[in-house]
């Protein structure tokens, strides 16, 4: 019982088992190993080292968290027993791979994942060197657990931004400059493979000397902001929006044109999150088949515009606000028969619909007026005098005004009365209604602005490829908006843009792996749910619901302060 109350085998062994369990899962399907061709630290750390050793870093960093009343000793212990007992599976794994020629049933248990397993120094010395590392990584989650937060904050920030500029190191160097001084800072920033020892050391002593500037002074910051007189805090807060559109207006110049195109895909993305943000996140309603709106934007413009099925000769800027409308009327289409479902059944109707108007465009029935399975060609390119917008830095422009409307409209409408009521329905129906709030009206102009915006991307993606096909439209469109929402933090309309560079310009500019595209879907979504459910950048209502015991009292209910 004195053993049991110093240290707690059960628990330990219940995290090193599953840390085993992941670190050998991710190896057999092949994401270690695929993921090593992209290095974080050139030449010494890959994506796929983070995969492999952080299953114990994570378990050391967890067991700490659930021991947090314990001795420093004990923890410790702990930590090195879940390392060690997480690197059993992998060295097993080494040792079999090829007396027993797993491959066979196996085929991503190859000799570069072997080499990466016993870290190119043979197979006895390099498994005893993986034990010990992997033990001590055990150690390090543990140390980074019981650091004081003022200290632990920058270093993870630290280890963050390296980690991502690491990640997206190729992209960035191929923006950078190629001539000059831009050529010699890339020499020495980034290696021929991600970043370089000096870039590391540059990247991390940056972003931690600034979150620990932060830290001591931005209390200091605010304090002196908010004692200015309004006048000038309205100055100060118009110079910094103005400041953010220049800097949005200036960006293609600096991206150029393959970055340039992730972004305009991010925006497009954009457009619908700011949309199904109306509708879920202050509403409350759960939509899965927005993509139809998508659809009916596009499909609206290919039959508006001199395209193969065209039945009218309309230019992309009149055609456009016939997009929007054909899309709000369908999301009133939609709104009438949900109007007294919740949940899951309101869930389950918007799948059908979406579903419904996929196979509709699929179909041999309507094939004679909208092309079916072989969509709508040629498709002409919106234009502003004689210019096509064609390339993805003109594109680009037109994409950031409609997010930009689109966001404007979302601030403006969520601070009014509609939005008090939105949000008062997405609450509690039963007493939004007992209040007086009309919701037939008020879900009926949720579904249609939130349909809107929708339909605009789709007018826009047609413009954009020339063409439409039904392909386009699935159910994963759905899925991948309402996903970036909740990444993001459901009714926040910064948390959109988040959420949308998370899991739409990532998986962008990491192509090679797309494969593992909803394997990376799913397991961020189940870390977002874990470690923090109300998404990166969430709303203040979010933060309050879903911490009440940090919220300060007598601060009114979420409706009179949204």
């Amino acid at each position: 019982m004195e053993t049991q109350a110093r240290f707690n085998w059960r628990d330990n062994f219940r995290l090193g088992l599953l840390a085993a369990v992941v670190a050998l899962s991710l190896c057999a399907i092949g994401v270690v190993g695929t993921f090593a061709q992209r290095d974080i630290i050139g030449g010494v750390v890959s994506l796929g080292h983070v995969f492999l050793f952080g299953a114990a870093l994570g378990g050391g960093y967890l067991a700490a968290h659930r021991d947090a009343d314990g001795g420093t000793g004990r923890a410790l212990l702990g930590g090195a027993f879940i390392g060690f007992l997480s690197s059993l599976p992998l060295v097993v794994l080494a040792l079999v791979a090829e007396p027993f020629h797993l491959r066979q049933f196996l085929p991503n248990v190859s000799p570069e994942l072997l080499e990466m397993l016993t870290l190119g120094q043979g197979q006895m010395p390099g498994l005893l060197i993986l034990v010990a590392v992997v033990t001590v990584l055990g150690l390090v989650g543990v140390g980074m657990a019981r650091l004081p937060s003022h200290v632990r904050r920058p270093l993870l920030t630290g280890l963050g931004v390296v980690f991502l500029i690491g990640l997206l190191s190729e992209t960035i160097a191929l923006a950078w400059g190629s001539h000059g001084l831009g050529l010699r800072i890339r020499r020495f920033m980034f290696a021929s493979k991600g970043l370089s020892i000096p870039g590391v050391l540059v990247v991390f002593a940056a972003a931690t000397g600034l979150n620990v500037w932060w830290n001591t002074q931005g209390s200091r910051v605010r304090q002196r902001v908010a004692a200015l007189p309004p006048r000038r805090q309205q100055v100060l807060r118009w110079g910094g929006i103005a400041l953010g559109i220049l800097i949005l207006l200036i960006l293609p110049f600096l991206l150029r044109r393959y970055l340039s195109e992730v972004i305009v895909n991010v925006g497009l993305y954009i457009l619908m999150g700011l949309g199904l943000n109306i509708v879920v996140g202050f509403a409350g309603l759960l939509d899965l088949g927005y993509v139809a709106f998508f659809a009916i934007g596009a499909y609206t413009m290919a039959l508006l515009t001199p395209s193969e099925y065209g039945v009218a000769n309309l230019s992309f800027w009149t055609a456009l606000p016939f997009c929007v409308l054909a899309a709000v009327l369908a999301g009133i289409f939609l709104g009438v028969p949900v109007l007294r479902m919740r949940g899951d059944y309101l869930a389950i109707v918007t799948l059908g619909f979406g579903e419904i108007v996929r196979i509709l465009v699929l179909s041999d029935f309507l094939a004679p007026l909208i092309g079916g399975a072989q969509g709508i060609l040629k498709i002409p390119n919106a234009s502003i005098g004689g210019l096509e917008i064609v390339h993805p830095e003109h594109l680009y422009y037109l994409v950031l005004a409609g997010c930009l409307l689109a966001f404007f409209v979302s601030w403006r409408l969520r601070d009014a009365r509609l939005g008090r009521q939105w949000m008062a329905m997405r609450e509690d129906e039963d007493v939004a209604e007992a209040m007086g709030i009309n919701l037939v009206r008020t879900k009926l102009l949720a579904f249609a602005i939130g349909a809107a915006f929708s339909g605009m991307s789709g007018a826009i993606f047609a413009a954009k490829l020339s063409s439409v096909f039904p392909h386009s439209f699935s159910l994963m469109v759905s899925i991948n908006v309402l996903c970036l929402i909740i990444v993001g933090g459901i009714g926040s309309l910064p948390g959109v843009v988040v959420g949308a560079l998370a899991l739409v310009g990532l998986p962008e500019l990491l192509r090679e792996f797309a494969e593992y595209r909803l394997l990376m879907y799913g397991a961020l979504l189940i870390l977002m749910m874990l470690a923090r459910p109300e998404g990166f950048w969430p709303s203040e209502v979010r933060k309050r619901e879903l911490h009440t015991e940090s919220a300060p009292t007598g601060g009114g209910s979420p409706i009179g302060s949204a």
